[in-house]
């Protein structure tokens, strides 16, 4: 990796689980042999290969917590999103992380604690430009973060491996290889923190053209030249690029184009009078927003005023959590800027790890990215907002789009994903580092492989379960039971 220098227990959701799985705020105190002995003692308590297990309970309703949380979220998108989770086993996978919370609350727990992305699929790492204007490769999806046990981001990353593999028609054998990858990167790469100094991990951050020259050795010609033809076009995704795709020029105003139902901008989706109260929240909105910006970008934030918003679908999972695109301009309409206000709720991990100490969700949202992250969009904020239903909802707020790459999972083959399965694994380590205490991780994961092999199992048996859940979705739009709008 390239980087550059600037047991079965109780379930979590119990109050004696929630004390088991504190740490001692106070263990970076502790010397590094007693913070390595607190790994070791963590590893007898709860050895390594019991992270194979996985035993589906005989009250797991997997489709009926889908529904639990279509409550919450906007009625007509609803059916948008079971609509997509048909897609394919993998899609539904990237739709089921409140299941799957469920699910890993069942397995044993290191006790081990870290900052979890809580929805560590390998479709949530990407790259995307830091603010010096690098391409940088991290973890950029953290609508669940919440600390909780470390493992859980692991089993969510190699498990989603499993099932993308199986999606793509690769064998068990290539399957395994590119769990193992993931986790052998992870593991090496926690136990090369664990030996820096904590401002060296803090500062690490990974390079993804210096990194693909340094794979260059290990890439086919042809994998290699995609990979940057790739890189390079994602340059090209920018608010520039956003704007020529979203917007069009009609009488010398520029508008945002509808395409309903993924985007309809406001005066679309309320009345006349309903619109202009909008646009007043949105407007109020922005202020509160600015006000959880740093300094010199809230002055230059104020350089921009509003100029058109629309509500968008996004994602998989997210769809029907309510997501704005707000346009907005220097004041001479050729220096545009692209914000997304997305809804942030309750983490799915909440019922098991426990609440979020924010009580603004976003506030939870961008706190959770900027430990995990070692560069974020200099417009990350957070805000609340009263709807005009009269419910106050919490939003966090950032550009739409900023030379993002995302690896193209479905065309990959088995060495070009074992190479990202190994990027993602130690991207993860490095987010964990910087919340848990790397210390005790790195010797709780230990030198040799088998906390890499008891996952890999674990990953084969959950996409087993995600074959059976996918299935269920499947009898249950066919059934009535859930509703469902494909090719949307």
């Amino acid at each position: 990796m390239t980087v550059t220098t600037r047991g079965k227990t109780a379930s979590p959701a119990t109050p004696s689980a929630r004390r088991d799985l504190e740490q001692d705020k106070d263990t970076t105190r502790l010397s590094r042999a007693d913070r390595a002995a607190l790994g070791k003692d963590a590893r007898r308590a709860t050895p390594r290969e019991s992270h194979a297990e996985f035993r589906p309970t005989a009250s797991r309703d997997p489709i009926g917590l889908l529904l639990e949380q279509a409550t919450t979220r906007v009625p007509e998108l609803v059916p948008i999103r079971h609509g997509r989770m048909l897609a394919s086993p993998f899609s539904f996978y990237r739709g089921a992380a409140l299941p799957m919370a469920a699910d890993l609350a069942t397995t044993p727990t290191s006790r081990l604690r870290v900052q979890l992305c809580g929805d560590a699929h390998l479709a949530n790492f990407g790259a995307f430009a830091s603010p010096e204007r690098q391409l940088v490769f991290d973890v950029n999806d953290f609508d669940e973060t919440l600390p909780g046990p470390f493992e859980w981001d692991v089993k969510r990353l190699a498990a989603s491996l499993a099932v993308a593999g199986r999606t793509n028609g690769y064998g068990r054998k290539h399957r395994r290889e590119i769990v193992l990858a993931a986790v052998k990167g992870y593991r090496k790469a926690m136990r090369e923190f664990a030996h820096e100094e904590f401002l060296d991990v803090w500062y690490t951050h990974l390079d993804i053209e210096q990194a693909l020259r340094d794979l260059r050795s290990e890439m086919k010609p042809r994998q290699f030249a995609a990979t940057e033809k790739m890189l390079a076009k994602a340059h090209t995704h920018d608010s520039a690029q956003v704007l020529r795709k979203l917007t069009t020029v009609v009488d010398g105003r520029r508008q945002i184009i509808s395409d309903a139902p993924i985007v309809v901008p406001i005066e679309e989706v309320f009345a006349d009078e309903q619109a202009d109260a909008v646009y007043a929240q949105i407007r109020k909105m922005l202020g509160k927003y600015r006000r959880t910006l740093q300094s010199d970008r809230r002055h230059m934030l104020e350089q921009f005023t509003l100029v058109q918003a629309a509500r968008k679908v996004v994602g998989v999972g997210s769809v029907g959590t309510r997501a704005w695109i707000v346009l907005m301009d220097s004041g001479d309409g050729v220096e545009p800027v692209f914000l997304q206000a997305k809804e942030a709720q309750d983490s799915v991990l909440a019922a098991y790890c426990g609440r979020s100490q924010y009580t603004n969700q976003g506030e939870r949202v961008v706190a959770g990215q900027h430990l995990m992250q070692a560069e974020s969009d200099i417009f990350l904020g957070w805000t609340r907002v009263p709807g005009p239903d009269g419910v106050d909802r919490d939003y966090y707020v950032r550009q739409l789009k900023d030379w993002k790459f995302s690896f193209p999972i479905e065309q990959a083959v088995p060495s070009g994903m074992s190479l990202y399965a190994r990027l993602c694994g130690s991207t993860l380590a490095r987010a964990h580092a910087r919340s848990g205490d790397r210390v005790a991780l790195a010797a709780y994961l230990g030198g040799s492989d088998t906390f890499d092999q008891a996952i890999a199992d674990f990953a084969e048996t959950y996409a087993d379960q995600n074959d059976r859940d996918y299935a269920a979705l499947q009898h249950a739009v066919k059934a009535g039971r859930v509703e469902a709008t494909t090719g949307v």
